[in-house]
């Protein structure tokens, strides 16, 4: 019966859905990116390889591409490279295939492949790396 209190319940449950939603797309945006590091990793400067992550939660379009190593960083301790990746779109009826390029830095974590950039200055990402 209380309009305040009804706008606060209110509120509060649009920052918490806001806030699930965030968080998933924060994991997958993990999953995607630790799945291209895992591909360049064993790359060789100029060698190419494919990459693609199958969400099992689908908040976003499954993806796939291309990735190549363009330069070693740094090797010994801490063996990091500049990798160039592509999200590759398969064709339709309605529109043509397409690639997006993008550049990033993967780094060695044990046995795996990380990824290392900072937030990249592109809009397929969005706000939330």
């Amino acid at each position: 019966s209380n309009a305040a209190v009804a706008t606060g319940i209110g509120l509060g449950a649009v920052a918490a859905a806001r806030a699930g939603v965030q968080y998933s797309e924060r994991v997958v945006h993990t999953n995607t990116q630790n799945s291209i590091a895992q591909a360049a990793g064993p790359l060789e400067v100029g060698a190419v390889a494919p990459w693609s992550i199958t969400h099992s939660f689908p908040i976003e379009d499954d993806e796939h591409g291309r990735v190549t190593v363009s330069r070693l960083i740094s090797t010994g301790a801490l063996d990091c490279k500049e990798i160039v990746f592509s999200v590759d779109q398969n064709a339709t009826r309605d529109k043509p295939a397409s690639s997006a390029f993008y550049i990033a830095s993967v780094c060695r974590d044990g046995k795996d492949w990380r990824w290392a950039s900072a937030e990249p200055a592109t809009e397929r990402w969005g706000a939330l790396q």
